[in-house]
């Protein structure tokens, strides 16, 4: 099942960040961010890259501040990176409610969750992984 959750962006774009399941990689999850003009473009762009049965329900797990940055400093607007265990983002506990924009409010600590897990790839060093 995939984790997730969306951020709206002042312009009125959305980034959307999902956490699911490497398959072959021992329950070892990736997190995707993707930048687009709505959820649901954001989502078509997800599943026209192989990635069929991704859902967003809800807004359990927003996309850090850093992570923003990060996908909108790419020029593809889509990257990913392995995401940490589940117990390292639950240490850092619970996430904010959506407002009436759509973005949430992390509490402090809650963007060091995925701060060590490596750098953000492009997707296609994923799809290189994949084939190899």
């Amino acid at each position: 099942m995939a984790g997730g959750g969306w951020t709206r962006l002042p312009d009125g774009s959305v980034v959307v960040a999902l956490s699911v399941p490497r398959p072959g990689h021992g329950g070892q999850r990736a997190r995707f961010l993707v930048h687009a003009a709505n959820r649901a473009r954001a989502l078509t762009r997800l599943r026209n890259l192989g990635l069929r049965a991704v859902y967003l329900r809800g807004n359990a797990e927003p996309p850090t501040p850093d992570e923003i940055s990060a996908v909108l400093h790419h020029p593809d607007g889509l990257v990913w990176r392995p995401a940490p265990q589940h117990g390292a983002a639950d240490a850092a506990g619970p996430t904010g409610t959506a407002g009436p924009t759509g973005t949430a409010g992390a509490p402090a600590g809650d963007e060091g969750a995925y701060a060590d897990s490596g750098f953000w790839r492009p997707i296609g060093a994923l799809r290189r992984a994949a084939a190899g």
